[in-house]
């Protein structure tokens, strides 16, 4: 399409609409107008114009085409309506200042609900994208939620065998794979499964065939299912990827199937391939105290959650009887899927919707009172009305038309800033909120902007319509304009005290979360953070089988990272903190064995190489630390944190203690050689774990992933491109990812709670800001009504002084009875943040007084205008004014 040229849809939308008479007259003058723009504007101004010209056109035509359906029709209340519509209309146009403030503070309050339900609607309200999803399940091995824990693979191999709730039940893990002998080698996140995962589901390939039991057996064939995504973006949506080959980790799989498009895999919504967990109880890691394995089920259609609780309970009783050193304690959960799915972001979610709720009540309030305002101004029109034979109820009628024609316009104003407040949402968005590809303006969003606004306009609306349509003919029709009637003072100040109690409650909520955030932020996570770079490397292929292979490839990778300049320090560790890195092993004590090994206590472990701790500066307290001579022919030796020191050897020397990882029976007793200080390893909020540190030479098999850590002198980001250099000077085909300096991971470790500050912060300046105002408006019409009241005031000898004490303390006393309700309002609604605060209490007496003196602060210039206004009043034309 050429830019001089008219839009080609708005052409179109004007030939469908237009009647035939008209259609050729109208659209020659618009084509004439734009003609003539393009000769004085750009294309693209022009083309706007004539779209502007197009809709306004098409909307006339609407409108008169209702008229004349209505006339045609004989039906009063459809034209009465349709009249009452173009007052509106009329009204709106004739009153642009009091039209765009009220549009613009409902567009603010609409769009901001309309971009939070676009969040929560997928997240909490849509069902889940599965056939039937109330049936589906997680299996959580423990008592209660708070305690558990992942399931054992043969805990779970007698669920599928013993119960009988389910009509198919699978576990799963992650699984780190890569892509090679297609370009640069890839690493791609996925799942090892058992075959009936997409059977629980309700899910199967859109091309090819889904994994068999045959598939899911020791030794079994290696074949793989590739997401739509990765079929897409890395073979070219070739459907004849069906039964080829492809390497991964530098094994051959044979390609079985695909997944739809549509498919979500919301329990790992990472992954991009699947290959079977090929599991037999004869392996070693397929034991019950092996907790590494997640699982899912699906009902039967004649089972409940509840009946499948029961069932599983009295199963896990059984086990233990039956195998009692493999269980701590018996307990067996079954949860619903979307419950387990949004059990951690559920609490975040209900206090941004609070907080969204807040700020529509305030934007509510606040064109309520505006409505008030215009209210007493047009008394003398709806006392005529009345005297001429309108009925309280035809007076209404039309004040609430003209709130929902408001609503309408601030509704489409709203939802325009929700389709930029989604993105924004998506963008500051923590990465633990689920199903995000499905967060947008779409058709339910659309219908609950309408139906939101609708409800906004009749429930703005319906109080000033009640108070403006009462019948007093003689002081309405005597009212003037200089004298507003005051019998919608108190409803607008008791809208004032609403509006001020609601932004206070915000308000707090926001100044705990700043002191959350601030707080957090400054706890110690047990190491030094700045110029400290951190990545991930991975080995694969079959060179890497032998562990001795891994080895020799990490010293090497690490010895070539130690010499890039700049490089200050390096190490390799098994574990990285603030990560989502989670290593838990059983640790057993020599000295105080236990008679159930389960009931021992368990530790993070990383395996590090030495220079780690110096590296990342974590302080040694007793003892040594890990050297050199540390080989894997070397006795075996171990660190373990202060925290775990004092748990198990409150009166005892840890040192020379020896403990035994992993199972109880096996491997070698490491001998206590250090202390370490505590890191936390999970978040800043809880509690530093237990840890042990030992040689990563001495760990039973090599770690196929380990993540550098570097620290320069300076900033470590430009150090990346040479270090992946470097590790690729070792071997070129071994991915390198989760590049990031330790302090980003730091601030990624408060996401959520950043999330909801920056929602608050919003929400809360924006309720101070119509708060403000809505103080502003009602002194304001206070100083009007009292215009001759302050002249005479001023003529008997008050000073400006004592105008501006009178206007303010009017306006300040409302600001404080609606602080001391915000006050009482925040001290209970503050439970919905209880679990995103951090070293502050809901009642933090500081926050409340800070943010109070601030509205009030807010407020004292809201009420200054007004103020110093009432104090020039000339009291000569006060009077004359009568």
């Amino acid at each position: 399409m050429r830019p001089d040229s008219p839009p080609a849809q708005a052409v179109a939308l004007l030939e469908r609409l237009l009647p035939g008479e008209l259609r050729e007259a109208v659209l020659g003058d618009l084509e004439e107008q734009f003609a003539q723009r393009l000769r004085a504007q750009s294309p693209a101004s022009a083309r706007r114009w004539f779209w502007r010209e197009a809709v306004f056109a098409s909307v006339a035509l609407a409108f008169r085409g209702a008229r004349r359906a209505a006339t045609s029709s004989g039906d009063p209340l459809m034209t009465s309506l349709l009249s009452d519509l173009r007052h509106a209309v009329r009204l709106l146009w004739n009153r642009p200042g009091f039209s765009v403030l009220a549009i613009a503070t409902l567009a603010i309050g609409i769009g901001a609900t309309t971009a939070i339900y676009s969040v929560i609607n997928p997240i909490l309200l849509a069902p889940l994208p599965y056939p039937h999803p109330e049936r589906i399940v997680s299996l959580w091995e423990g008592a209660d939620v708070a305690g558990r824990d992942n399931l054992g693979y043969a805990t779970w191999d007698d669920i599928r065998r013993e119960s009988h709730s389910f009509e198919a039940t699978a576990v799963f893990k992650s699984w780190q794979a890569t892509l090679s002998g297609r370009a640069e080698p890839e690493r791609l996140a996925g799942q090892r499964v058992t075959h009936d995962y997409f059977k629980v589901l309700g899910a199967a390939p859109a091309l090819g065939r889904d994994f068999a039991a045959d598939d899911d057996v020791k030794n079994g064939p290696t074949v793989a299912i590739l997401s739509n995504s990765l079929w897409r973006a890395r073979f070219g949506g070739d459907p004849a990827i069906i039964g080829t080959t492809v390497h991964f980790n530098g094994f051959p799989y044979t390609i079985i199937g695909v997944m739809p498009a549509r498919f979500e895999n919301l329990v790992d919504p990472t992954a991009r391939l699947w290959a079977p967990m090929q599991y037999d109880l004869t392996l070693p890691w397929a034991c019950r105290t092996c907790h590494h394995l997640r699982g899912i089920a699906r009902l039967k259609s004649t089972a409940t959650v509840a009946q499948a609780a029961a069932e599983l309970n009295a199963l896990s009783a059984a086990m233990v009887r039956e195998h009692p050193t493999d269980y701590a304690k018996a307990g067996l959960l079954t949860i619903p899927l979307r419950e387990d799915l949004t059990s951690g972001v559920r609490p975040l979610l209900l206090a941004i919707v609070a907080a969204v709720a807040l700020v529509l009540l305030i934007a509510c309030a606040n064109v309520m009172n505006l409505l008030l305002a215009q209210g007493a101004l047009r008394q003398g029109e709806f006392a005529l009305r009345a005297a001429l034979g309108a009925s309280r109820g035809r007076v209404i009628r039309q004040l609430l038309t003209e709130s929902v024609t408001l609503a309408v316009a601030g509704g489409a104003g709203g939802i325009l800033l929700a389709v930029g407040g989604v993105k924004a949402l998506v963008l500051l968005s923590p990465p633990m909120l689920p199903r995000l590809s499905e967060v947008g303006v779409h058709g339910s969003t659309l219908l609950f902007a309408l139906a939101l606004t609708t409800l906004v306009g009749i429930g703005f609306g319906l109080v000033p319509a009640f108070h403006a349509s009462r019948r007093d003919l003689n002081r309405g029709i005597r009212q003037g304009t200089r004298r507003i009637g005051g019998r919608s003072h108190l409803a607008r100040s008791s809208l004032v005290i609403g509006e001020v109690a609601l932004a206070l409650t915000l308000l707090i909520g926001t100044g705990l979360l700043l002191q959350s955030v601030r707080r957090l932020l400054a706890v110690s996570p047990g190491f030094e953070t700045a110029e400290l770079l951190t990545m991930q490397v991975q080995t694969s292929g079959a060179r890497y089988t032998a562990d001795s292979a891994t080895f020799d490839f990490f010293d090497r990778t690490l010895r070539a990272a130690r010499a890039v300049p700049g490089v200050e320090s390096a190490a390799l560790t098994s574990q990285l903190p603030l990560s989502d890195d989670f290593d838990k092993y059983g640790i057993h004590l020599e000295a105080h064995p236990r008679a159930n090994p389960e009931e021992d206590p368990s530790s993070h472990r990383y395996a590090i190489t030495p220079g780690y701790l110096a590296t990342m500066k974590i302080p040694l307290l007793a003892g040594r630390d890990i050297d050199e001579h540390d080989v894997a022919a070397a006795p075996a030796v171990v660190l373990v944190n202060q925290s775990f020191a004092k748990r198990v050897w409150p009166t005892e020397n840890p040192l020379g203690q020896r403990i035994r990882t992993g199972s109880p029976t096996d491997g070698p007793w490491r001998t206590v050689v250090g202390v370490v200080g505590d890191i936390h390893q999970v978040t800043l909020s809880e509690e530093p774990p237990d840890a042990v540190y030992l040689p990563e030479v001495q760990w039973d098999g090599a770690d196929g992933a380990l993540t550098l850590v570097v620290r320069s002198r300076s900033d470590p980001t430009p150090l990346a491109a040479a270090l992946r250099q470097a590790i690729w000077s070792v071997d070129p085909d071994q991915p390198i990812v989760r590049v990031a300096t330790m302090e980003q991971l730091v601030e990624a470790s408060a996401a959520e709670r950043r999330f909801a500050l920056v929602l608050f912060e919003a929400f809360g300046v924006v309720a101070l800001v119509l708060a403000a105002a809505g103080v502003y408006g009602v002194l304001a019409g206070v100083v009007t009504e009292r215009f001759r009241e302050i002249g005479v005031r001023s003529a008997l000898g008050a000073t400006r002084a004592n105008i501006i004490g009178m206007i303010m303390g009017q306006g300040l006393g409302l600001t404080a009875i609606g602080a001391a309700a915000g006050v009482l309002l925040a001290l209970a609604g503050t439970r919905l943040i209880e679990g995103l605060l951090f070293g502050i209490g809901g009642s933090d007496a500081m926050t409340y007084v800070v943010v109070t003196f601030v509205l009030a602060a807010v407020a004292m210039l809201a009420c200054l205008v007004p103020a110093w206004r009432a104090a020039g009043i000339d009291p000569a034309q006060s009077l004359r004014s009568e």
